[in-house]
């Protein structure tokens, strides 16, 4: 069995079609890297937003339930 690369330098080349090959390789794992981080952002805008959310709810059952004593005198 032969090696098809006998070099590294023929490896990165690839025949004449290293360039396309390589270019390709880059946008792919560029886009999945930002696919990663957007998706964490968004994770995390998402828990903030949540967490107001969660406040004003928790704050306007807090203002309903206490009962108001008005005074008559």
């Amino acid at each position: 069995m032969q090696p098809y690369f006998y070099s590294f330098s023929e490896f990165i080349a690839m025949g004449k079609h290293g360039v396309f090959v390589w270019s390709c390789w880059a946008i792919t794992v560029g886009m999945m890297l930002a696919f990663v981080f957007y998706s964490r952002r968004q994770r995390q805008a998402l828990i903030k937003q949540l967490a107001i959310q969660q406040a004003r709810q928790a704050q306007r059952t807090t203002k309903t339930s206490t009962p108001v004593i008005k005074s008559t005198k």
